[in-house]
């Protein structure tokens, strides 16, 4: 009999995780390597923020809070929420916990039952399928593929409904495409979910403010409020703030919904660091400027990954609305040979040839459920990602 619990099983450890931390090696053991697997700003946290932090340790904000937030920074969340969203919340609508990974984990583990279903499109982030499985929940992996720019439709997604559907996660700007849906995209599907109202919906924002050129951020709760009682939306300050490592996420939903998450909370971690909840208030009500500028790095670096990736023989880039991600199709680079005569059969296979022969790390399409692409984060210096297109260019070209 194995020591260790069936659920883990149901899952695998995160594909992301891992390519970042073998970059991370190859690179300790002197290797040139450009990762672009990692989703995480190369930007630093700004300095209103940190300064909002030090004063909090020297003021003594350094002590147990309740378990899902500190009432100063559900006000501040609530004002957010009403500022960019024009979404209305009490404290006892808003959990407040340790990254957006956690306001996920927290809500699956508090609301799904065995034979639960929750809806994915593909290509999704790779947590999602296994923290349903961990929570003891059924997947339903809708794709969305390139020939619909990686949204999702209204009849995919009304054809993965049935009775035994309870959530449906819905990203957007999404990781990994980096696909948005328009407003009028988004009415669309919240006129199939109105005639189900056994289903509820989870707006992952977290790259709310990472969109470019004419496009407008929607949430789907705003844009329709008949599914306001039944949807959580969550967002948090790692990815437009560029603070990662600060474990911060929040969401604001149904009041009973957000009880339940607290309960969980408070037998795991119980409330998340009371330095960065008081940063993340200065984050939230402190100046925005800094937002725009930086998304306007993010959207020339966009520009000139998909250009120079569109370069590449073998390989499509779409142009995405958003996030910090490109997710190229390498469908004209299978069944080709390496110089050394190993065939690319995958998208895992180009993943290794391009990391092993020219030190570029990206993550395959298959740990996102669509294959065959790969996911290249172009939250780095311009520089560093000019050098690994050259190489991808150079690897594509090598391909015969």
């Amino acid at each position: 009999m194995s020591f260790l619990s069936k659920a883990l099983d149901r899952i695998k450890p995160s594909p992301t995780i891992a390519v970042s931390t073998k970059a991370a090696e190859l690179k300790a053991a002197g290797e040139d390597v450009i990762g672009l697997g990692a989703g995480e700003p190369d930007f630093d946290t700004p300095d209103n923020i940190k300064e909002a932090a030090i004063k909090a340790i020297w003021d003594g904000q350094t002590k147990y809070t309740a378990p899902d937030g500190t009432p100063a920074v559900k006000d501040a969340i609530i004002t957010k929420f009403k500022r960019d969203n024009g979404l209305t919340y009490e404290r006892n609508q808003i959990t407040v916990n340790s990254g957006g990974k956690h306001t996920i984990y927290n809500t699956l583990m508090a609301t799904l039952n065995p034979g639960d279903e929750v809806i994915i499109p593909a290509p999704y982030w790779v947590s999602y399928p296994d923290m349903t499985l961990l929570a003891g929940g059924t997947p339903v992996v809708v794709e969305a593929g390139i020939e619909t720019s990686f949204k999702m439709t209204p009849e995919a997604l009304e054809n993965a409904i049935t009775d035994k559907t309870k959530w449906l996660i819905f990203n957007s700007p999404s990781n990994p495409t980096g696909a948005a849906y328009s407003k009028d995209e988004i009415k669309a599907l919240g006129d199939v979910l109105i005639k189900y109202p056994h289903v509820h919906i989870f707006a992952d924002d977290i790259y709310e403010h990472l969109t470019y050129g004419d496009f407008e951020f929607n949430t789907i709760a705003a844009v329709v409020p008949e599914l306001y009682d039944r949807t959580l939306t969550m967002n948090g300050v790692a990815k437009a703030y560029a603070m990662t490592g600060w474990r911060i996420g929040f969401a604001g939903g149904p009041a009973h919904i957000i009880k339940a998450i607290a309960k969980v909370q408070s037998q795991s971690t119980s409330n998340p660091c009371s330095i960065s909840q008081a940063a993340t208030i200065e984050a939230l009500l402190g100046t925005q400027d800094f937002l725009s500028e930086r998304a306007g790095v993010f959207a020339e670096r966009r520009d000139m990954v998909v250009k120079m990736l569109n370069q590449a023989e073998g390989i499509e880039c779409p142009t995405p609305e958003g996030a910090f991600y490109v997710y190229p199709s390498v469908q004209g680079c299978i069944g080709k040979t390496t110089p050394k005569g190993n065939m690319i059969a995958t998208d895992e296979d180009f993943v290794t040839y391009i990391l092993e022969e020219y030190g570029v790390a990206a993550v395959q399409g298959e740990a996102f459920g669509l294959s065959p692409y790969f996911r290249v984060s172009y939250a780095t210096s311009t520089e560093a990602l000019v050098e690994a297109c050259t190489r991808i260019q150079t690897a594509c070209a090598a391909l015969t």
